[in-house]
């Protein structure tokens, strides 16, 4: 699979398939991991992550929004990215990345972000990537500090967990700067 777009030098993206369920029902268990990616959800019953997977092994994208599996070459799962507010007319779009806990500082991240990046701005014509980054996720400001984003803004008191407040950090990257860092 050398050749094959969806392929990174570490990761490979894919779809959920429904046979996923348990890493995701595991993951489910890791509350600072999901305030990292996102929000601590309700605890979700083994049939309620069964029956999530198996809705996301035969959802189509909706435009270009799609959630994708992240996987090793070795066929590992091991997270997940998502891209949302798709827009062709001005040729922008945001994403998000989650890494199981186990598998964090090994580059799967940057791998399948590179991945993803490559398939929107060389195959579908966009030109502009932003992540939303809460102020408090040192690890994923240092690795879009490391793919070449820039800093674009500052929202402050966007987040609420672990009964505060926290600013939220979007970062951008163009298409231009992006070819400059391949």
């Amino acid at each position: 699979m050398q050749n094959y777009i969806w392929s990174g030098k570490k990761v490979r993206l894919r779809p959920i398939l429904s046979s996923d369920w348990e890493k995701f029902h595991q993951n489910d268990f890791d509350s600072e991991g999901a305030r990292y990616c996102d929000i601590i959800y309700f605890p979700r019953s083994e049939e309620g992550t069964k029956a999530w997977a198996s809705q996301q092994s035969v959802n189509a994208p909706v435009g270009d929004n799609v959630m994708l599996a992240i996987e090793t070459l070795d066929g590992e799962l091991v997270g997940s990215i998502s891209t949302n507010s798709c827009d062709r007319r001005h040729g922008t779009f945001k994403y998000g990345a989650a890494i199981f806990r186990g598998h964090w500082r090994k580059g799967y991240a940057s791998d399948a972000i590179k991945v993803l990046l490559r398939y929107y701005f060389e195959e579908l014509r966009y030109q502009k990537v932003t992540a939303h980054v809460y102020a408090f996720n040192e690890g994923s400001i240092a690795l879009h500090e490391q793919l070449g984003f820039v800093q674009e803004g500052r929202l402050r008191n966007m987040i609420f967990t672990k009964g505060q407040y926290f600013d939220e950090f979007v970062f951008g990257l163009t298409k231009s700067e992006y070819e400059k860092l391949t």
